[in-house]
């Protein structure tokens, strides 16, 4: 009894191993998906536009807050 089951662990690790193989291999085959790499370096027009446009929304409202405290 003692034998057959040295043998069944025997073949289950064996198993075990060749599958983490597999994976292992399957793995470095395939190439690492990173939004980082689709992104731009810097912001593009469209992120630009809207600082700008946020900053011209401000300062009229601040002109408004000003021009009413004389």
């Amino acid at each position: 009894m003692q034998k057959t089951g040295k043998k069944v662990a025997a073949a289950l690790a064996a198993v075990q191993l060749y599958l983490q193989q597999e994976e292992d291999a399957a793995c470095a085959q395939v190439e690492p998906v990173s939004s980082a790499r689709n992104m731009p370096n810097e912001p593009g027009q469209w992120a630009h536009y809207g600082r700008v446009d946020m900053m011209t929304g401000r300062r009229l409202i601040q002109l408004r807050a000003f021009s009413n405290a004389r």
